[in-house]
């Protein structure tokens, strides 16, 4: 019997080959959208752009997984593992977390001591980040201890920061207010390059770049800014990329950070998943990292 399972979220936008390697169980998520049904597109940003076109006004719409989901998953990892180790996107984002706590709740006295949730404060590549970290403690041999007193620490380490592509998707999903949309709305038009990121678990402005020619360039300065002191100090930092469709910006940003930043290795690029995905929308690019 292994010591540990890791459970995840499917919002951890790994790419298929991390999940598979390292044996993750990603939950999923629900979404509902019947005018996506109908279009077109390989993606879920390729539909919404599609609906964009043909003037759709409806949104796509994400809900958390039952607390019931959640017991299904805990009772299978049970069977194969000494324990089971949870880790949600963060709880000012989405209702997962309690619902993994509530489904902790119904198993019985012995069950419940062997199920760790944990609450990521993270999302997307930034939540994704955090769950390839402990993959790799736990294929080292770290017992639940270990691994648990490592997480707090790559929890508050874990930095996420992007760039919306309109922040009209985010608004409409109820992340972001009505105000804050229009403001940052207005500072793309004039060339302004208004950055968002998580700050104790909640989505705010994080940073403005004024001379950012584009959006992997403003990404850019702000990862060079933000971990320049830790690479003075020849600390290694780790790096994650994601993207709404826009695939050509993220390479770009990778580019930019291997040819320019030394100690930095990039864990992967990938696409924003589709749970996230709908409340960034299309051409949302991102990066998050932290001291490895």
């Amino acid at each position: 019997m292994k010591e540990i399972s890791l459970i995840i979220g499917e919002t951890a936008s790994l790419p298929k080959e991390i999940t598979e390697k390292f044996g993750m169980v990603f939950i999923p998520y629900i979404i509902e959208w019947k005018d996506g049904e109908t279009l077109s597109g390989e993606n879920i940003f390729q539909k919404m752009r599609e609906a964009e076109k043909k003037g759709i006004k409806t949104f796509p719409k994400t809900s958390q997984p039952s607390p019931w989901i959640f017991k299904r998953f805990f009772d299978e990892g049970l069977k194969r593992s000494e324990t089971v180790l949870c880790i949600t996107l963060s709880s000012k984002l989405s209702g997962g977390f309690n619902s993994a706590l509530q489904a902790r709740e119904m198993l019985d006295k012995k069950e419940k001591e062997r199920i760790f949730i944990i609450d990521s404060l993270n999302v997307t590549v930034g939540e994704g980040l955090v769950d390839l970290r402990v993959a790799e403690l736990i294929q080292e041999g770290k017992k639940i201890d270990e691994v648990l007193e490592e997480l707090k620490k790559i929890i508050d380490k874990a930095h996420l920061f992007g760039m919306l592509g309109d922040p009209k998707w985010t608004e409409a999903g109820g992340r972001l207010s009505h105000s804050l949309a229009v403001l940052l709305k207005q500072m793309q038009k004039i060339g302004m390059r208004p950055l968002i990121g998580l700050k104790e678990g909640e989505l705010k402005p994080v940073a403005l770049k004024m001379q950012a020619k584009d959006v992997p360039t403003a990404l850019f300065k702000e990862l060079e800014k933000e971990t320049e002191r830790l690479r003075r100090d020849g600390k290694k930092i780790r790096v994650a990329i994601g993207h709404a469709d826009n695939q050509k910006e993220a390479e770009k940003l990778r580019e930019l950070i291997e040819r320019n930043l030394k100690r930095i290795e990039i864990a992967f690029l990938n696409l924003i998943d589709p749970v996230i995905g709908i409340h960034t929308g299309p051409d949302t690019l991102v990066c998050t990292w932290f001291e490895f």
